[in-house]
């Protein structure tokens, strides 16, 4: 059975960094492109950035600030955040990229406070 699990989230001052993580089970990582989409309150989830062979960010906001990235061998994809603001605030889930594909984890809580 295809599983997404996501964590890492927390709660953070503005100008601080996360690391997260997303563990994939049932499935070989490797053979499809991976994503990280970001709900925030009230708001459609969007794909924020997505890692093949190279990586690409889509919201421009994110640009220079998050880094994705991925590790086959474990079946894990990473979005190290830093720099964080205010508007990162959300739920982040990693899914199939650029469209989602596989079953919806249960997400990671980012909070960006002071």
């Amino acid at each position: 059975q295809e599983q997404l699990v996501e964590s890492g989230g927390g709660l953070v001052q503005p100008g601080g960094s996360l690391r997260l993580s997303c563990a994939a089970s049932g499935m070989i990582l490797s053979r499809r492109t991976w994503g990280w989409y970001r709900q925030g309150l009230g708001k459609q989830r969007e794909l924020i950035a997505y890692v093949g062979n190279i990586p690409i960010y889509v919201d421009s906001f994110v640009k220079g600030r998050f880094v994705i990235s991925r590790d086959n061998a474990k079946n894990m994809v990473y979005l190290e955040m830093s720099d964080l603001k205010p508007e990162d605030t959300g739920v982040y889930y990693c899914n199939t990229a650029p469209e989602w594909g596989i079953q919806w984890g249960q997400g990671t809580q980012v909070t960006v406070s002071s």
